[in-house]
């Protein structure tokens, strides 16, 4: 009976109108991934915008599908992320905040109609600044839409004139509307002979460049999220190897109990509070490659703790899950130790371990393990770990003279050979 029931059942549950539907969606975005990698990524992107967990996974992604997530450009971006000739994806001006639709579409069909601009005077000669007004322009040289002019850097748009709080940025719009309104008085010239006088581009100012934290803090401030680099890259192999643990991982702390967690990331904010009973005590927000989390110390943590806990400051952090105190039920993650993590950087990675299926080894692969080693000489032991499938046999190596850096470089050619991977420490 309970047989017959669960076949009744299952042709209402999974019946074949349903399978087929599913099967052919399937199909049909399996067969846009592998024949439209750019376009279908880039679509995936634009419909998860607004959800920055998604995002990160969707960058990963594109980055193990060898495809570049691009910043905005005002030469090559749409409205929404696009693919482009080089089958990487861009991110759209739509997205920057601060400009409005008018303005995309007056700088993308002033593009489409003249072509690509030229350069930052050919740019505000051109397109509409009434729709494209100074704060949408701003904007986008924060968020980096004009890098790929090479002529002007993001500082210089905000380095100071003469003038009184003037910045450079207002001499580009003044020269723009200037240059503008010369080109109408000679088009609509009474007896059509007007003649535009040319106008001396006003000078770039010098200006000091901005840090790599500084720059990509106003980037993600416009776009969301980082995009021509993210401040955690030269930590990125502690994180994703050496950490046990993730900020994600945080978002349920019930699983995570009775074992040391280690993670690490940037804080991104700093909160200095008084309780009822007149004690400081402080909220931390930290961020990794997977997400933030909010972090209350009180008492003696944060007086301990609350100097490393400053914006900006990338840490390492050992902790562990308790049950709150007072508040039975509850958990909360309790710090152990805080250290920075350029501190830890050359003494946390111990070893690299190279496992290597034997049936895959070459002449090509062993000189291009070699080559590549010898170029990142550093602290960490090296070893090999010889396997054979087709027989229960390996053989463990150790080097004891070569020590090497262990490098995303190192990391990316291991993954790109067949046959090899890698385990740290």
């Amino acid at each position: 009976k309970i047989w017959a029931d669960w076949e009744k059942f299952a042709s209402y549950a999974f019946n074949k109108s349903h399978a087929t539907c599913y099967s052919w969606v399937a199909y049909q975005t399996a067969y846009m991934k592998a024949h439209y990698p750019a376009q279908y990524m880039a679509a995936n992107l634009s419909r998860n915008l607004d959800k920055l967990d998604e995002i990160t996974k969707l960058q990963d992604e594109c980055k193990a599908m060898g495809i570049k997530v691009l910043g905005p450009d005002v030469n090559e971006s749409r409205r929404k992320f696009s693919s482009n000739a080089a089958g990487n994806i861009r991110f759209g001006l739509g997205g920057i905040k601060g400009v409005g639709e008018n303005a995309v579409e007056s700088i993308i069909s002033e593009r489409e109609k003249n072509g690509p601009y030229r350069d930052i005077f050919d740019f505000v000669e051109r397109v509409n600044l009434q729709a494209c007004n100074r704060k949408s322009i701003e904007n986008m040289a924060l968020a980096g839409a004009f890098d790929s002019f090479g002529s002007i850097t993001r500082e210089q748009f905000f380095a100071p004139t003469s003038r009184n709080g003037e910045m450079y940025l207002d001499q580009l719009m003044r020269y723009g509307a200037l240059c503008q309104a010369d080109k109408a008085e000679a088009e609509f010239s009474l007896f059509g002979d007007g003649a535009m006088v040319e106008r001396v581009h006003p000078p770039l100012i010098d200006m000091p460049a901005w840090s790599d934290l500084v720059r990509l803090d106003r980037e993600r401030e416009l776009v969301g999220m980082y995009l021509s680099a993210h401040p955690l890259d030269e930590y990125r192999i502690i994180l994703d190897h050496v950490c046990n643990t993730r900020m994600a991982d945080l978002t349920d702390l019930t699983p995570l109990q009775g074992r040391t967690l280690t993670l690490g990331g940037i804080v991104t904010e700093q909160k200095e509070l008084i309780s009822k009973k007149d004690i400081p005590f402080g909220r931390v927000r930290l961020e990794d490659f997977t997400g933030s989390y909010e972090l209350t110390l009180f008492g003696n943590a944060w007086a301990t703790h609350k100097g490393k806990f400053t914006v900006g400051y990338f840490l390492y952090l050992e902790a562990e899950v308790r049950p709150r105190r007072y508040r039975e039920g509850e958990l909360e993650l309790v710090i152990l130790s805080v250290r920075f993590l350029s501190d830890v950087k050359e003494t946390i990675i111990h070893q690299l371990t190279v496992t290597v299926e034997l049936v895959m080894l070459s002449r090509a692969v062993i000189d291009g393990l070699s080559d590549i080693l010898s170029r990142h000489p550093g602290k960490a032991t090296l070893a090999f770990e010889v396997r054979r499938s087709d027989k229960p046999m390996q053989a463990q190596l150790r080097s004891a003279s070569h020590r090497i850096e262990v490098t995303e470089e190192i990391l990316d050619f291991i993954r790109s050979q067949p046959g090899l991977d890698f385990r740290i420490n």
